[in-house]
C-alpha cells in the first residue's frame, strides 16, 4: 500500500519512516523554539569549528561524490557546484559566524497597541515550525538551510539528493553532533537522503508533519515539487535571468558586467541567460566581443548576427533559446528596437529571478523598475548579486521567485511566521 498524490507514489514504508522523523523534528521544534539567542548562536558557533576541524574528512567525502559524478558524465558548471575543498568549506563556517552575528528574528514585535478595552495587542515573529528542503548537487546549501533553520528557531529536514549523497551524509553527521554537545536536539537537522525519491515524495505528500516546503535546484526538481506537493511549497530559484543594454550603456562597464553575471559561477541561478542588446548601442561590439573572449557560446537572432564583430563565433537562436536557463557558457542574445520590445520579450520570458537595465538614461532606468515583475531588478550592476549573503542576509534558504510569504533571498526573517498576543485585564467582548 502506498500513499499517492498527482504523479507522486511513496511506499507505505517510507512514509511511515519519514512521517515519524517528522513528528520528532516536531518535537524538536518545540524544545528548539525555547532556546534564546545566545544558545543557538553557540551552536552555530560550534557547528562551524568543527565543519574546520573536519573540513578534511569532508573534502574526501566530496571527492567520492565528484569521482562518481564525473563519469557518469555530469556538466563542468554541475561539478562546480557540488565540489568542496578547504576553503569553501572554511567560507560555509564563515556563514554560520556571519548568521550568529544577525539579529534573532525571534520574538521580535511587529506591530503592538492598546485597544480602548483595554487590551493589549502584539504581532510578534514566530518560528514557522518544521521545514523540508529539497535540493540538488549543492552541499553548501546543507549548511546554510541548517544555519538558518536554528537560528531562527526551526527544524529542518533535508533531501540533499544522490549526487552529494556522500558529502550531506558527512556534513549532516557532524551538524547533528554539534547540536548534541550544546544541548539541542540532534533531530533540528535529519535527512531522509538513505530513501532516495522516495524520501523527497515522502515530504512532499506529508501534509500535517512539513510546516512549508522549499524547493532549490533546476526547472525539473521545482516544478515537480510545485506540482505534486500537498504541503504549502515556496518555489525558489528556477533563473532565466535577463540584461538589457541600452543605447547609453557605457562600454567597458557593460562588458564588465556581462562577463561577470555570465561567468563567474555559470551554474547559479543569478547568472544571466539572456542578453537584449538596444539597436544602436554602443556598448554591442565590445560586449560580443569579451564575451566570445570568455569562452561564451552565442546563440544569436539575426539582427545581432549582422552586428557581430570580425572574428566572433556564434550560432543561430531558436525560440526553445529565449526560455532556456542553460547554467553553462551559454548566452541567448538578442537585439531590439526599442525599451518596450525589451520589457515585453522579458514579461515573456521571465521567471521572475532578477534582470538588469545597463543604462545612462535616468527615465528608461525608472521605467524598467516599474515595469520588470521579478524578485530583484538592477540597475548597472551584475545579476550575481541576487545572493543573501550579498546583501547581508548572511546566508539563503532560496531565491524566492513567487509573491507569497516571501520574494527574493530568503534568510531568517522570511523563515518564521507571526503569532498576535493579547493580553488582558479579564476583558469579555460586549
Amino acid at each position: 500500500m502506498s500513499s499517492t498524490t498527482a504523479n507522486v507514489s511513496v511506499p507505505a514504508d517510507v512514509l511511515k519512516k519519514v512521517t515519524d522523523m517528522a513528528y520528532d523534528a516536531r518535537v524538536a521544534s518545540r524544545i528548539l523554539a525555547k532556546a534564546d539567542t545566545r544558545w543557538k548562536n553557540n551552536a552555530l558557533e560550534a557547528i562551524a569549528k568543527d565543519l574546520e576541524h573536519k573540513a578534511d574528512i569532508i573534502v574526501r567525502s566530496n571527492a567520492e561524490d565528484l569521482e562518481r559524478e564525473r563519469a557518469g558524465g555530469m556538466s563542468e558548471a554541475m561539478l562546480d557546484r557540488l565540489m568542496l575543498n578547504a576553503h569553501r568549506v572554511g567560507e560555509l563556517a564563515n556563514s554560520l559566524r556571519e548568521l550568529a552575528a544577525l539579529p534573532d528574528p525571534v520574538g521580535e514585535v511587529v506591530r503592538g497597541a492598546t485597544l480602548d478595552n483595554g487590551l493589549h495587542m502584539t504581532q510578534v515573529r514566530v518560528p514557522m515550525g518544521v521545514i523540508g528542503a529539497i535540493y540538488e548537487a549543492r552541499p553548501n546549501v546543507t549548511v546554510d538551510i541548517a544555519g538558518l533553520a536554528i537560528k531562527s528557531g526551526n527544524t529542518v529536514m533535508l533531501r540533499g539528493g544522490s549526487a552529494a549523497a556522500k558529502t550531506n551524509e558527512t556534513i549532516v553527521g557532524i551538524i547533528r553532533h554539534a547540536l548534541d554537545k550544546n544541548s539541542l536536539p540532534m533531530d533540528t537537522v535529519q535527512s531522509v537522503d538513505e530513501f532516495g525519491r522516495d524520501g523527497a515524495n515522502a515530504l512532499m505528500v506529508a501534509r500535517g508533519y512539513i510546516d512549508v516546503l522549499i524547493p532549490r535546484g533546476g526547472r525539473q526538481l521545482i516544478q515537480s515539487v510545485v506540482n505534486n506537493a500537498r504541503v504549502p511549497v515556496i518555489e525558489t530559484g528556477e533563473g532565466n535571468c535577463h540584461i538589457f543594454v541600452d543605447v547609453t550603456a557605457d562600454v567597458e562597464g557593460s562588458a564588465k558586467i556581462l562577463v561577470n553575471a555570465k561567468t563567474q559561477r555559470p551554474g547559479t541561478c543569478n547568472t544571466v541567460e539572456t542578453l537584449i542588446l538596444a539597436q544602436g548601442a554602443e556598448a554591442t561590439p565590445r560586449v560580443l566581443q569579451a564575451l566570445n573572449d570568455a569562452g561564451v557560446t552565442l546563440h544569436v537572432d539575426a539582427a545581432t548576427r549582422e552586428n557581430l564583430p570580425g572574428g566572433v563565433e556564434a550560432v543561430d537562436a531558436t525560440d526553445e533559446d529565449w526560455a532556456t536557463e542553460y547554467g553553462s557558457l551559454d548566452l541567448a542574445v538578442k537585439t531590439v528596437a526599442s525599451l518596450d520590445e525589451a520589457l515585453n520579450h522579458i514579461g515573456k520570458y521571465s521567471t521572475g529571478h532578477s534582470e538588469a537595465i545597463l543604462t545612462n538614461n535616468l527615465a528608461h532606468a525608472e521605467t524598467f523598475i516599474r515595469t520588470v515583475d521579478s524578485a530583484a531588478v538592477y540597475i548597472n550592476a551584475s545579476t550575481r548579486f541576487t545572493d543573501g549573503g550579498q546583501l547581508g542576509l548572511g546566508a539563503e534558504v532560496g531565491i524566492s521567485t513567487q509573491k507569497l510569504h516571501a520574494r527574493g533571498p530568503m534568510g531568517l526573517e522570511q523563515l518564521t511566521t507571526t503569532k498576535w498576543i493579547m493580553r488582558g485585564n479579564w476583558q469579555a467582548r460586549a
